[in-house]
């Protein structure tokens, strides 16, 4: 599944620092802005607790976490939909993700620039939404007049973008994100190949102190942004990355005694990933027992079919059905037996919509 979440956000507001927290990658963070000019990609195992419960009930040799992708994007400025810092390169970037994580300086460090030189959460995602929208209006602009002329043929798809187009253009020359747009089927096709950047669902991230770690709710520079996310349907998490990236080199004991001491029950982290997941329409099936019980990204809607291609393209090319149970009915009946006595394993067939915490044993043959 190549999906990827694009971390955004103005420049010294803890972007590269989470990323490097997220990914121990080891991306570059410097006190200036546009210390990232390239994107860093890097993957990240998705916590999922389900893990260890299956193979503690069907036993296997070996474990192993589904991943997907982070990018981290260089830090925008005013001015970048007219070419301003890193303007063209930022926004191309910008495109080629599916999600987009808003990182937001929610925290105050006299040491730590700012570019604007003061605090402003809701400042900071006006600057870089407005350059996004700005941006996305001169796309549709210069798509409108093209397509404009071509409906007029009649043409069923340029009469089909056009009325779409028309219905784009006032909610951005309104300072509107067209995520804010409620389409049909058949429109959200046509917006997907508009490539447009306030199209892409985004969730909103609010860097706090390490003193709000334990009740971020205290963080006037959370509640700020978090009712700004509620505004537009997003969501918002509160997150210290600098001690993200602290917690992020420990081992699994350390980290455990370190959080408690922090009063908090897991991670930043751990929540920031699996909401990322969720925000790119990821969910999780499994294969269990033998050489590994083993979890495995899926795009929710996919058919039993293509979710076989995932593990390989024979197992879709030959599909037959699908040995199926979820991970509640083993969890709660406490072994395969007693799952299938209960009358909840089941065969399912090609036209079969694979649910998150499937458990499947895929029946082919090429």
């Amino acid at each position: 599944m190549a999906l990827t979440a694009g971390i955004v956000g103005l420049p010294n507001v803890g972007k590269s620092t989470l990323f490097n927290a997220i990914t121990k990658a080891g991306a570059e963070m410097a006190n200036y802005p546009f210390a990232t000019i390239e994107p860093n990609v890097g993957m990240v195992e998705v916590p999922d607790k389900r893990l260890a419960r299956i193979d503690e009930l069907i036993p296997a040799k070996k474990l192993v976490h589904t991943t997907f992708e982070f990018t981290d994007i260089a830090g925008i400025v005013k001015g970048a939909s007219k070419g301003e810092g890193l303007g063209n390169k930022f926004l191309e970037n910008i495109r080629q993700v599916d999600a987009i994580v808003h990182v937001v300086r929610s925290f105050d460090d006299e040491n730590i620039t700012h570019v604007a030189n003061k605090v402003a959460p809701l400042e900071d995602i006006d600057t870089i939404n407005l350059e996004l929208i700005l941006a996305d209006l001169d796309s549709v602009n210069k798509r409108y007049e093209r397509v404009k002329k071509v409906a007029r043929t009649k043409d069923k798809a340029a009469v089909a973008e056009f009325n779409v187009l028309e219905k784009i253009k006032p909610v951005l020359e309104a300072g509107k994100s067209v995520r804010s747009i409620e389409f049909t089927p058949e429109e959200t096709k046509i917006v997907k190949g508009l490539f447009l950047l306030t199209s892409k669902p985004v969730l909103y991230v609010a860097n706090i102190s390490e003193d709000d770690m334990a009740n971020p709710e205290q963080s006037k520079y959370y509640q700020e942004v978090k009712q700004f996310a509620e505004s537009e349907g997003a969501q918002a998490l509160a997150i210290s990355a600098r001690t993200e990236e602290e917690i992020a080199e420990l081992d699994d004991e350390e980290r455990q005694f370190f959080l408690e001491d922090l009063g908090v029950e897991e991670s930043g982290l751990d929540r920031l990933i699996r909401a990322s997941y969720k925000l790119l329409g990821l969910a999780t099936f499994f294969t269990a027992g033998g050489k590994e019980t083993r979890a495995w990204t899926f795009k929710q809607g996919m058919k039993a079919p293509q979710v076989a291609g995932v593990i390989h393209s024979d197992f879709e090319r030959g599909f037959i059905r699908a040995e199926t149970m979820s991970f509640d009915d083993l969890d709660k009946y406490g072994s395969i037996q007693a799952v299938r006595e209960a009358g909840r394993l089941r065969l399912e067939g090609k036209d079969y919509e694979v649910q998150d915490g499937d458990i499947i044993e895929f029946r082919f043959n090429v």
